[in-house]
């Protein structure tokens, strides 16, 4: 195949013929395609072929489409795109990166540590993952690299992750045995727990699994899935707690990348990180794992007041302990102290308001009982170590 060279020779006022080969049936599809025209819309026009189906079904046609750019999944004859010298961004699914090419990966470390610090700050002590249902790992790399990075986070809190194993003899199971071979993993498990589950479609599918086994989500089994596709997440019984991944950004950003490339500049090797952003907490986690009555009622009120001022002496009365009793067994259980607790959940819900909505930073801190931009700057970065503008500009929408 040749590649086109409109833009190349002369033709500056040539629409560039951009092919974008990604499914949108999960949120994460549909936001890469958001963010790509997004900035088209910003930095075009660009001429667009979609074809959802990837690039199995396309390849055929490109030949005829004389395209000047491509943006698509990491599908099996993925190679033969370096062969054909156009300009490509590849979006990593069942590969791991691709040298030569522009690719887009997720930050599975974050990922895997966001997912293990919300089940340990509800208290969990028993902690499971529950990756893709294969047993050849390669197919699905990034499930095991989040997997991998909520067991360490989880053993450097001192706590064993439980991993949902597959049977030898089957490398895949059909949906309805892999749901009761789950349902047997997950009545085998101490109680409560807190399940990671590798994407949102897991998850959905831990907690179908939890209903065939009696458990009660979120009392006796706690479950937190990836990517917060509102639909999914929404449609689960109860709705699931999620990892929010700002794929929007990157599409934006695997855009501009292939521009710069359709426009002669050399990018290959470039790695596109789709960033975790926070926590989207939903009934599948509302519960605080601790045995101590006081201390799951200290819990609760700050979280439920994670939105107005809180001081130590307010969650001393609220769990009915004097304070010096609050913090010994704050210190005993979460190795934490109650003031850091309260710091914790505010600057979370800060971060939240950062990323969710479009309200000023102004806004933001007269809504949350901060006396001013200034006061809300400081609180929030003794906590993440940037300012609440730097933040918003790094995990935020373009």
């Amino acid at each position: 195949m040749r590649r086109s060279s409109r833009r190349n020779s002369g033709e500056s006022s040539a629409v560039p013929k951009v092919v974008l080969l990604l499914e949108s049936s999960r949120a994460s599809g549909r936001a890469l395609l958001c963010g790509v025209a997004s900035y088209a819309h910003h930095h075009g026009p660009w001429s667009f072929f979609w074809e959802p189906a990837g690039l199995e079904k396309a390849w055929p046609l490109l030949r005829t489409l004389d395209a000047d750019g491509l943006i698509l999944r990491d599908v099996e004859n993925v190679d033969e795109v370096l062969a054909s010298g156009i300009p490509a961004v590849v979006v990593g699914h069942s590969r791991t990166e691709i040298p030569g090419l522009v690719n887009v990966v997720t930050d599975s470390q974050t990922i895997g540590r966001m997912a293990a610090e919300h089940l340990l700050n509800a208290g969990f002590r028993v902690f499971g993952y529950c990756g893709m249902a294969y047993s050849d790992t390669e197919r699905t790399p990034w499930s095991q690299q989040r997997g991998e990075s909520f067991s360490r986070r989880i053993a450097e809190a001192g706590f064993e992750t439980h991993f949902y194993r597959f049977p030898a003899a089957r490398e895949e199971l059909s949906g309805s045995a892999d749901r009761l071979h789950m349902a047997r993993w997950l009545e085998s498990l101490p109680k409560p727990a807190g399940i990671m589950a590798c994407n949102d479609d897991r998850g959905q599918q831990v907690i179908e699994a939890c209903r065939l086994a009696r458990l009660n989500v979120p009392d006796q089994v706690a479950v937190i899935g990836v990517d917060n596709d509102e639909l999914i997440c929404g449609l689960s019984d109860p709705p699931m707690s999620s990892v929010a991944v700002n794929f929007e950004r990157a599409g934006y950003e695997s855009a501009e990348i292939l521009d710069q490339m359709m426009r002669g500049r050399r990018a290959r090797g470039i790695k596109i990180l789709v960033r975790a952003t926070h926590v989207v907490a939903r009934r599948s986690t509302d519960i605080v794992a601790v045995d101590d009555p006081h201390l799951a009622s200290a819990l609760r009120f700050i979280r439920d007041h994670s939105r107005g001022l809180v001081s130590v002496p307010d969650v001393a009365r609220a769990a009915g302990l004097s304070r010096r009793v609050l913090e010994k067994r704050f210190k005993q259980v979460l190795k934490r102290s109650a003031l850091q607790e309260i710091r914790r959940a505010r600057v979370a819900t800060i971060g939240s308001m950062l990323v969710e909505t479009n309200q000023t930073i102004a806004q933001i801190a007269l809504a949350l009982g901060f006396t001013s931009e200034e006061h809300i700057a400081r609180y929030f970065r003794r906590e993440k170590n940037m300012t609440p503008l730097a933040y918003r500009r790094l995990y935020g929408r373009k």
